[in-house]
């Protein structure tokens, strides 16, 4: 799809990018420095407010844990 730029003379200039070929070299050989998705949006929420403090270990287990089907099936059975 390579489009054709006008030129000043009235003709259309060749497109600069028609001798470039990406090859799967110069792909792997690209670093990638963008953060997630889910990074970037915690960026932008910290930055108003800092991060809500958690701690290291919790002393309660995770919700909903202890009174789980699969753990009352075990019990009985």
């Amino acid at each position: 799809m390579a489009q054709e730029q006008p030129a000043g003379d009235g003709g259309t200039a060749p497109d600069p990018w028609d001798g470039v070929e990406l090859d799967e070299e110069f792909v792997r050989a690209a670093e990638t420095s963008e953060p997630s998705a889910r990074a970037r949006m915690l960026a932008a929420r910290w930055r108003a407010e800092g991060p809500e403090l958690q701690p290291w270990r919790a002393d309660k287990p995770p919700a909903g844990w202890f009174f789980s089907r699969s753990r009352r099936r075990r019990r009985k059975g």
